[in-house]
């Protein structure tokens, strides 16, 4: 089987789980497509032009398969994931070499619909599930060098944005048990994994109902100045447990998360408290705003204003100082005004992200955008919005990244620079990549003799120069987290 994955974090987390389900079954993988017997593509649906890739990707594939069909050797094709739940008919209609499609929930019955396949048939299952979260399926690493990995919280969004086309195409919000969160991630500190990413569609909306001595726990209560369409759930076990056991785990491994719903971080939020407390847990946020017009949040159904959302910020800033905070924006939502755009701007200023996600409004069928609203921002007008969103964005990345130069760094190693053999590339605590020549360093355990970084090691560099997306700078010294965490 030849995996192929495109899209967001969860679905190189849902190309693990697929691969080890498939593993269990017999197959072997292929890095090599001319020695796939099944080519398999895990797709995404969030925007026109990811899918648009799919369709390119299909035609290109289709001249194999014809070659494999002349040789008698027999090829499938899977599309799995959002796409494969959006389009069914039309992927099996259109592409004829299209022979399996699954959805995000299909994943376990891949065995069958490739043995349905085998006989000559298409063969589908996107049917959503309201339970399945594949807690008892362990992915396989797949990350490169095993020095970071992805751990898959929740499935599904219950906040039905308007743009948004998620809750259609992964269902409704449900919670892994605690405890099979934490045995996956006990096994990758076992495996020498140094850093995790917590991943969902809004994991501090996390709400862990296996334990029933917890089913009666009050309702959270949301954000000053913060409401959602549905109502809030009791019960269950929080993502502020949660992440309080992850992190005391492996004190080496550091934790992250994404993607948080801006909602969720009511004044009191422990959540914070941890961020802020435990030496393992990165000063970094992911705070979604997707517009700075009061206005347009209302159409996007985002359940804040802008100035609930900036009270957020501020509060978030005092209890982590030095925090970093990234973002997601859309340009020229329906009905979004130059004076609205100009307000994403000055919210951009404002704020000053250390990273952002930007992107042109993309209008996805079943969302409530596509019943109710005028998709009226002509395309050149959204390209101009975007482009300028984009300058500001990073000339204030530049400015916030700027404030580093100097500063020692906690960097974890991941391996070479793409751009030369004799650097060497890794994030800091704020998710910004650092550049460092590979060089021979002193160890701060007190090694006499010299070393020379390796990936999944620790390192303290100091920054001699910022831009807005990434940073460059000097070896001081291999070290270890908490010990460079002791030393702040």
């Amino acid at each position: 089987v030849y995996l192929e994955t495109y899209g967001c974090q969860m679905n190189v987390n849902d190309t693990e789980i697929a691969w080890a389900i498939l593993q269990q079954n017999g197959y072997a993988r292929t890095k090599d497509l001319d020695e796939a017997d099944v080519i398999l593509l895990v797709t995404c649906s969030v925007r026109e032009k990811a899918e648009q890739t799919i369709w390119n990707r299909l035609r290109q594939l289709k001249a194999l398969k014809v070659r494999r069909q002349q040789a008698r050797l027999p090829l499938r094709i899977g599309i799995l994931g959002c796409m494969a739940e959006r389009l069914k008919e039309e992927i099996l209609d259109r592409e004829k070499l299209v022979d399996i499609v699954a959805g995000p929930d299909a994943y376990r019955d891949l065995p069958r619909l490739l043995a349905v396949a085998e006989s000559g048939q298409q063969a589908a299952n996107v049917l959503l599930s309201l339970d399945e979260t594949y807690a008892d399926i362990l992915p396989v690493q797949t990350s490169a060098g095993g020095t970071t990995a992805f751990v898959s919280i929740m499935r599904g969004c219950d906040n039905m944005c308007s743009y948004c086309i998620v809750p259609f195409t992964r269902g409704r919000e449900r919670s892994r048990p605690i405890a099979s969160i934490l045995q996956e991630v006990r096994m990758l500190s076992d495996q020498g994994v140094k850093e995790v990413t917590l991943l969902g569609q809004n994991v501090n909306s996390f709400r862990d109902l296996s334990e029933v001595q917890f089913q009666s726990a009050a309702a959270p209560v949301l954000s000053r100045g913060f409401s959602t369409v549905y109502k809030a759930k009791p019960g269950g076990l929080r993502f502020a447990h949660l992440l309080d056991q992850v992190s005391r785990i492996d004190p080496e491994m550091r934790i992250r998360f994404t993607s948080p719903h801006p909602k969720d971080f009511p004044d009191e939020a422990s959540v914070l408290q941890l961020i802020q407390e435990r030496h393992n847990i990165c000063k970094q946020l992911h705070l979604p705003a997707q517009s700075g017009s009061t206005r347009v949040l209302e159409a996007m159904r985002r359940g804040y204003t802008r100035e609930a959302y900036l009270e957020l910020v501020h509060h978030v800033r005092e209890c982590i100082p030095g925090v970093s905070l990234s973002s997601d924006f859309i340009a020229g939502f329906c009905g979004e005004t130059e004076e609205d755009h100009q307000q994403t701007v000055s919210l951009l200023r404002e704020v000053r992200y250390n990273v952002g996600f930007l992107f042109a409004y993309s209008m996805r069928q079943k969302t409530r955008a596509y019943h109710r609203l005028q998709d009226d921002v002509p395309a050149d007008i959204k390209k101009k919005r975007l482009e300028e969103l984009i300058t500001v964005f990073r000339e204030e990345a530049a400015r916030a990244n700027e404030v580093m130069v100097g500063q020692s760094q906690l960097v974890l190693v991941e391996g070479p620079s793409k751009r030369s053999v004799s650097e060497l590339c890794g994030r800091n605590d704020s998710n910004i990549k650092v550049i460092f020549p590979d060089a021979e360093i002193e160890d701060a355990a007190g090694c006499k003799a010299l070393v020379r970084a390796q990936p999944g090691d620790y390192v303290l560099v100091k920054v001699t120069s910022a831009s807005s997306q990434t940073l460059k700078g000097v070896l001081l010294c291999r070290t270890i987290l908490s010990r460079s965490a002791a030393c702040r």
